[in-house]
């Protein structure tokens, strides 16, 4: 299988993301190229599913080519995505004498990924750091653009900051240990550069012989996918790294979806299915601002189901959702803002919809 990479341009701060099935393998070898030196030590950053599946092979072949590594494993779960999480691996950081010279790898899924960023972001004022996704999801979207942090009680990804990483290494073969609930949530990440994109993504999954080989997860037809959502990703924090512009229409479907996930409690809804959740409630608001048509919302609908992905939505105080919206970092000077569909493949931001409008779709 051909090799992809994918320039992330962000002047001084540019990486690449480098697509290849097999690349966990010969990782050692994927340091060296990018300058990574034997005399640099190595913390790798992991949770006890990901470790059992790769981490005792990932970690012999760093130290068999002498790297100075050392793997530390997180609790899974959103539950973990805290303080308390972050604290434990400055505590093993220190332990193990991380240096500025030093670089954490981030081995895992999106919660693996946002922590050992920040963790990175923050350890001795900044280190390196390098993104290894293992679940679709993070392949498509948290491993690129920068977004680490974690949780506050009050809000997801309350405490954060931006810091790119100096590479991301994508290997489609750890799909094939994914539960399928996981892989369907990594799914409406995919649906979503689709409908704010890349209409030609979009009727490419719709497509019966695609949808199956994907299911079935056949390599060639993963990295199309992948490929062109990271595209459409680098593209867009490539004209606006900080999301004070343009980056903002890569969280259709978030604002509902981490009302969602905050509201029926972390764990309830994985994020790719609030995100589905999410963009049919934007989806409608849609509809009410005439912005595109319903037998679009249908499309939209039609296929996140059909990639057994929820729509309907669940039963929600509307106070509460008013709560949670207006604690949302993408609200600017007292008036939320909503990504909302124009037609598959465009989206735009407005701040001018009323309450009514989307509180009448919760109970």
């Amino acid at each position: 299988m051909n090799k992809r990479k994918i320039l992330v341009p962000l002047g001084e701060k540019s990486y690449e993301v480098t697509l290849e099935a097999g690349i966990l393998n010969n990782i050692s070898e994927e340091l060296l190229k990018i300058g990574i030196t034997k005399k640099r030590k190595i913390l790798v950053i992991s949770n006890e599913e990901i470790s059992n599946l790769y981490g005792k092979k990932f970690l012999n072949n760093l130290k068999d080519n002498k790297f100075q590594a050392k793997m530390f494993l997180i609790k899974a779960g959103e539950s973990y995505k805290n303080l308390k999480t972050l604290s434990e691996i400055y505590d093993v950081a220190f332990e193990f004498g991380l240096d500025r010279n030093s670089i954490i790898i981030a081995l895992g899924g999106g919660i693996v990924g946002d922590v050992s960023g920040f963790a990175a972001a923050t350890w001795l004022r900044g280190i390196e750091y390098i993104q290894i996704p293992t679940t679709l999801l993070s392949m498509v979207d948290s491993s690129v653009g920068g977004k680490t942090g974690v949780n506050h009680p009050k809000g997801k990804n309350l405490i954060g900051a931006f810091n790119q990483p100096k590479a991301v290494f994508i290997d489609p073969e750890t799909l094939k240990s994914l539960p399928k609930r996981e892989f369907s949530a990594g799914m409406a990440e995919v649906i979503k550069y689709g409908v704010i994109r890349d209409k030609e993504l979009f009727e490419y999954l719709e497509i019966d012989k695609n949808k199956n080989e994907l299911i079935n997860l056949k390599n060639e037809y993963l990295i199309k996918i992948i490929n062109s959502s990271i595209k459409t990703k680098s593209h867009v924090v490539s004209q606006d790294e900080h999301e004070n512009g343009v980056r903002a229409i890569l969280n259709y479907g978030h604002s509902f979806g981490h009302v969602i996930e905050n509201l029926c409690g972390y764990g309830k809804f994985l994020h790719g299915e609030a995100i589905s959740i999410g963009m049919n409630i934007a989806g409608k608001i849609a509809i009410e601002k005439g912005l595109w048509s319903k037998e679009e919302l249908e499309r939209q609908r039609v296929l996140l189901e059909s990639y057994d992905l929820p729509t309907e939505i669940p039963k929600i105080n509307k106070e509460d959702v008013l709560t949670i919206l207006m604690g949302d970092k993408k609200v600017r000077d007292g008036k939320m803002r909503f990504i909302l569909p124009k037609e598959i493949g465009a989206v735009d931001i407005y701040d001018d919809v009323e309450d009514s409008l989307f509180l009448k779709f919760f109970s």
